[in-house]
């Protein structure tokens, strides 16, 4: 593509939120090199606009919003919608001196895949699936080719955009729920991953409004419709890059690293989910029976439980020990995608690390497994103000987070159920709607 008027210079907020500033073509190479302006106070705006009060920035500070040349994305001009072309980066939040700044999400998920690294040699491949509605197209069956059709030429327009722009597309499905889709991308390195799903929302949203849709990633648009979720997909590696989740001779095929890992997610989890379910109509999909989280519990294949071993196949000449993978299910697209990662590996890490007493190897349900036998697996948060108060009670995951970072979370988030107090299942949902 030619060179685009503007630059748009991005980060993700506590939302989900993509904000920034743009510059002129001209700027380029000296915002790659000195960044733009930004202000600590930016990462205390809600989902539907004001900044929540209590939290720990005013009016003063200053910090810059520094592109990574590797995210560089770009969307051609659409004349046909009127549009002109753009340039996007996503950035890094820092001092004026260049330094990380403490609370910015993407430097939080580095500083996690960091730690990992150096402190147990291994390394996070992962991938997201997002899930969303499409507005504006004709009604049409779950999973039919008569969706997928009714789409175009949007869909074929996302493949070529997605691959175009470095993304990696794997599969685009019509998907159960009325007016759903899914969209997935092939896996990467956790950072390229979360990159990418910040990418990946902006670029569906961008193409819709031009083809003259309106795409929706809210958990739950209505509450007696289907829910949207961002299932997370993990594998590890070691230092060689070999594979270190699958172990046929265990388990459900899980290493011992591998279920120490799970471990960790499964006994942080109610505190995770004020992280990767940050909404407040997050927990009305996060119910048993809607195929998004029963219960808190590792199982093989099962998409009820909150880690899900996925499938693997020998098709082809199909390796399984390099498709092996936990598939994190209690996420959706209001969760920023570098914290929702970052929190998994930290508190993966906790698990490895941890007293075996404190986290003990989880249980690997069988596929086989039915309502009865999981009546008394650990359930989730059923609320936000539970994940909330699951959150600020667990100190070890209270403790991965910046005190700056934390406060202006939980700011955040009960400043958007206060936005919606005294609505109905059904307006919060359509509120929430509206700006996902």
């Amino acid at each position: 593509m030619s060179d685009p008027a503007t630059v748009f210079v991005a980060t993700c907020d506590l939302s989900g939120q993509v904000r920034g500033r743009a510059v002129p073509h001209s700027d380029e190479e000296d915002v790659l090199r000195t960044g733009t302006g930004w202000v600590p106070a930016n990462l205390g705006i809600t989902s539907f606009g004001p900044i929540a009060p209590g939290t720990p920035f005013g009016s003063t500070g200053d910090l810059r919003l520094l592109p990574d040349e590797a995210t560089r994305t770009d969307i051609p001009a659409d004349q046909d919608a009127g549009k002109p072309g753009l340039r996007l980066y996503l950035a890094d939040q820092t001092g004026l001196d260049g330094e990380p700044w403490a609370c910015c999400p993407r430097t939080f998920l580095r500083s996690a895949l960091d730690d990992l690294r150096e402190t147990t040699g291994l390394s996070v491949t992962a991938s997201f699936e997002h899930e969303f509605t499409l507005e504006g197209l004709p009604p049409t069956r779950p999973f039919s080719l008569q969706r997928l059709r009714a789409a175009e030429p949007f869909g074929s327009d996302l493949l070529a955009l997605l691959d175009g722009a470095g993304l990696r597309p794997e599969n685009w499905l019509p998907e159960y729920g009325d007016d759903q889709f899914e969209i997935t991308l092939r896996p990467a390195d956790a950072l390229t991953a979360a990159d990418r799903a910040v990418l990946l929302r902006e670029l569906v949203r961008d193409l819709a409004t031009r083809r003259g849709l309106r795409a929706c990633f809210a958990p739950l648009p209505d509450p007696a419709g289907s829910g949207n979720g961002v299932h997370i997909h993990l594998s590890l590696q070691d230092a060689d890059g070999r594979p270190v989740l699958h172990d046929p001779t265990r388990p459900g095929s899980l290493s011992e690293p591998g279920a120490r890992f799970a471990a960790g997610i499964l006994r942080h989890a109610r505190a995770l989910t004020a992280w990767t379910a940050p909404s407040p109509t997050s927990y009305l999909r996060l119910t048993p029976h809607r195929w998004s989280v029963g219960g808190v519990f590792l199982a093989e294949r099962n998409r009820e439980a909150l880690l899900r071993i996925c499938p693997t196949s020998r098709l082809g000449g199909g390796d399984p020990a390099r498709q092996f993978n936990l598939e994190y299910r209690a996420a959706d697209a209001t969760a920023n995608p570098w914290l929702a990662l970052g929190a998994l590996v930290r508190a993966g890490l906790a698990g490895l690390h941890g007293d075996p007493a404190g986290y003990p190897e989880p249980r690997v349900w069988p596929e086989s497994a039915d309502e009865s036998d999981l009546a008394e697996v650990p359930a989730l948060p059923r609320t936000l103000p539970e994940a909330l108060d699951a959150l600020e009670a667990d100190k070890v995951a209270s403790s991965w987070f910046d005190p700056d970072l934390l406060a202006t979370h939980l700011a955040v988030r009960r400043s958007e159920l206060d936005r919606l107090d005294g609505l109905d299942d059904a307006a919060r949902a359509r509120e929430t709607a509206r700006v996902h």
